[in-house]
């Protein structure tokens, strides 16, 4: 696939080319090293023959040619100019420039070293060629050492790398060799430093999938059961509509046709709005008015409100902002004010009270009805549970989808008795920098 690489051959590639390219320029450096020492070497090897034909006596000086270098030319002077000897063949220009030169004599380049002495003037030259073939040869024995290391050094990096992401092979054939429901952590024994936390977090990542798979399944489970009821139920009132003898009886049993589809209808909206609510994506919240919120959820429940006189109000109060998803946050509301009338009876009362406690948004609804039992408080936002006291028909959802939305909005939901009415009191309390 495009865009894809291999870690190990990327790594091994990068720090390959590493140590070539310093094995390159150390023994480019070694190189020019080595033939620079060898040139100083020739040069010094130069003026010590000289120095060494020096102390000879002109008569008594017959070199030939089988006792000096091949490599090597020499001419000697008396003081007055006079030739006392010469290499074989020699190929040197007639005159002497005290000190190191080169010179070009016949097509060949020498490097000339001369001296004068009281008695004579000694000139030994060294044919260039012979002497760069010798200094090359030098040089290239110098870079052997770094010739047998590097190819050593990149095997034992190979070696070593290999090494170092054995825990990533080892990691994926564990996640490869697992079944499909197998949520259960990696080993984070013996990874390296920079493994672990990539491990840590997918140790994480399980357990949120596998928390999210077993309420998933818990939900499935229960949504069946619920649904069991209602659908039983309303296969009994459609075989009472079809034995109605006469014309209200049939009219009795319609009616309770329609209430048992109408309380299918309000548990399927609830289930789909409890599994749209817990795999909601993360959008980025708005900044919003909690009055404002509240305003529209008193609206649609006031119907409600009306038909069984019950007072519904909202505290007057300094605007409060909160931030969070507005569609979310008026199911929250809305099963918040439905929950408290319901319970309510009739000519009952249901206040709503917004205020700021420290800097943090808090909303509470206070109701005149039977309050829950001590025993049911840690079970109400659970699924589908119906306190045994509780006098309304309901599905057990409208808490349940109160609290995974007052989750989504990193608020807490709080139930106990209210001091001002005597029934229950929900707090909803937002995160201080929620305004």
């Amino acid at each position: 696939m495009s865009g894809t690489h291999s870690l190990r051959r990327r790594l091994l590639g990068s720090v390959m080319t590493a140590i070539l390219v310093a094995a390159l320029f150390q023994a480019a450096s070694a190189y020019r090293g080595a033939l620079q020492q060898a040139d100083e070497m020739f040069d010094y090897h130069l003026q010590q023959m000289a120095y060494a034909l020096r102390n000879g006596a002109p008569s008594q000086l017959e070199p030939t040619e089988s006792e000096l270098d091949a490599d090597y030319e020499v001419q000697i002077w008396s003081a007055n100019g006079v030739q006392l000897f010469q290499s074989h063949h020699n190929r040197l220009p007639p005159q002497a420039v005290l000190g190191f030169s080169d010179v070009e004599q016949n097509g060949t380049r020498y490097r000339v070293y001369s001296i004068q002495t009281a008695a004579q003037t000694i000139q030994i030259a060294q044919d260039l060629s012979a002497r760069q073939a010798r200094a090359r040869a030098l040089a290239a024995r110098a870079m052997l050492p770094m010739a047998w290391m590097a190819p050593l050094l990149m095997l034992a990096l190979w070696w070593t790398i290999r090494h170092a992401l054995k825990p990533l092979e080892r990691t994926r054939q564990q996640v490869a060799s697992r079944a499909a429901d197998d949520l259960s952590p990696l080993a984070e024994d013996g990874l390296p430093d920079e493994v672990r936390p990539l491990v840590h977090e997918l140790n994480l990542l399980f357990d949120r999938v596998h928390a999210a798979f077993h309420a998933q399944q818990a939900f499935v489970a229960n949504a069946a059961h619920e649904l069991r009821s209602p659908l039983t139920a309303l296969k009994l009132q459609a075989q009472a509509l079809d034995r109605a003898a006469d014309a209200p009886t049939r009219s009795v049993a319609v009616a309770r046709l329609h209430q048992g589809i109408d309380r299918a209808i309000r548990l399927m909206n609830q289930l789909l709005v409890l599994a749209r609510q817990e795999s909601a994506s993360e959008t980025p919240p708005e900044r919003l008015q909690l009055q404002d919120l509240v305003r529209l959820a008193v609206e649609e429940m006031l119907p409600q409100a009306q038909e069984r006189q019950q007072d519904i109000g909202v505290a007057p109060s300094e605007p409060v902002w909160v931030q969070g998803h507005a569609d979310a946050l008026r199911i929250l509301l809305r099963n918040l004010l439905d929950n408290a009338l319901k319970y309510t009876p009739e000519h009952g009362r249901v206040d709503v009270a917004i205020a700021l406690d420290n800097g943090a948004p808090v909303l509470s609804v206070d109701d005149s009805g039977p309050g829950i039992a001590a025993e049911d408080m840690g079970r109400v936002f659970d699924r589908f549970f119906r306190s045994a006291s509780a006098t309304a028909s309901g599905s057990g959802l409208g808490l349940a989808i109160a609290q995974a939305i007052a989750q989504r909005h990193g608020a807490q939901l709080r139930l106990g008795s209210s001091p001002k009415l005597g029934g229950l009191r929900v707090t909803l309390e937002f995160p201080a920098s929620a305004g």
